[in-house]
């Protein structure tokens, strides 16, 4: 049937564009990541939801056929804390696997999934295999305690395909905002996401509570969702999608992070990393209140959990 009829609606400019049910966003998507449709199509569809973008029932339809076909990761002991990194580091180091690293410090499951979609960069995949975890080639059961990592393209191709789609064009594209909201876990989990731009706010809660998910929203750090080490942002954490400030954005920059380096090499990166965790260099307080309320969340979400299937 192709996506035609869909282009039609969406493709008439940002005043004259319509939404799309959460159905037919559906339909739409699905048709895109099963292959289905021309690469003419794709970069139609492309261009037309970066002029219009996307409303919360959209991102809701996108993302229940991005559930419906992409390739889950066992349910873990406790909720699996899940890291989307798809920019990596441009001005300063890329913190997200010292995110990670901390969080499973605590006892949680973590999974990093990302791939290159900025030439350039320095991917967090890349200082987390220059510290020694390892990638899946595979969706499987993280234990308690433990990082691990997994391309795109293991989850679903068609995703993977998506994404590419920004070399060729040089925007970015619905696919981009659904690897950073999906949930690749078979039972509970928490995503940790960050928007860049403030109107992206009132989407992200509304597609956060119609799905019930558990999540920490906050402002990122060039596209990481790592907390930028100098600044203290506003934390909005959902819990099945109710909706809690967690803390509000301080005032001021830091000047300077005690032991941060300048450099953002991978090797440089993994070395202040390993300090980080060795005990060697402080934590950045930003990093550490990231961690302490993603701890929070998932507590809950597992309390909230355990109650939903008590008898």
């Amino acid at each position: 049937m192709g996506i035609s009829q869909y282009i039609k609606e969406i493709g008439r400019g940002a005043r004259g564009a319509k939404p799309l049910s959460r159905e037919q966003a559906a339909d739409l998507f699905g048709q895109v990541l099963d292959g289905q449709v021309t690469d003419l199509e794709i970069g139609a569809f492309c261009l037309a939801m970066r002029i219009k973008g996307e409303t919360a029932e959209e991102m809701c339809g996108f993302l229940d056929a991005t559930h419906q076909r992409v390739a889950m990761l066992p349910a873990t002991d406790r909720p699996l804390i899940v890291l989307p990194s798809y920019n990596g580091a441009r001005k300063l180091p890329v913190l997200t696997p010292l995110l990670a690293l901390l969080l499973a410090r605590e006892g949680l499951p973590v999974l990093l999934h990302g791939m290159r979609t900025e030439a350039r960069r320095v991917l967090a995949s890349d200082v987390l295999e220059a510290l020694e975890v390892p990638a899946l080639k595979a969706p499987e059961k993280i234990a308690n305690g433990t990082v691990r990592h997994i391309h795109t393209q293991h989850l679903h191709a068609g995703l993977a395909r998506l994404l590419a789609v920004r070399e060729v064009v040089g925007l970015r594209n619905p696919g981009h905002s659904v690897v950073k909201l999906m949930c690749p876990c078979a039972g509970p989990s928490v995503v940790v996401t960050a928007y860049t731009h403030p109107e992206y706010f009132d989407m992200l809660q509304a597609v956060f509570t119609t799905l019930r998910m558990s999540a920490l929203l906050s402002r990122g750090l060039e596209g990481e969702v790592a907390t930028d080490p100098r600044r203290t942002p506003r934390y909005d954490g959902f819990v099945h999608g109710v909706h809690r400030v967690l803390g509000e954005q301080q005032p001021g920059t830091a000047s300077e992070v005690p032991g941060l380096p300048a450099g953002i090499d991978v090797d440089t990166t993994a070395a202040y990393t390993r300090q980080v965790m060795a005990g060697e260099l402080p934590i950045p307080p930003a990093i550490r209140r990231q961690v302490e309320h993603i701890l929070q969340i998932a507590v809950r979400t597992a309390q909230d959990t355990a109650s939903e299937t008590t008898p």
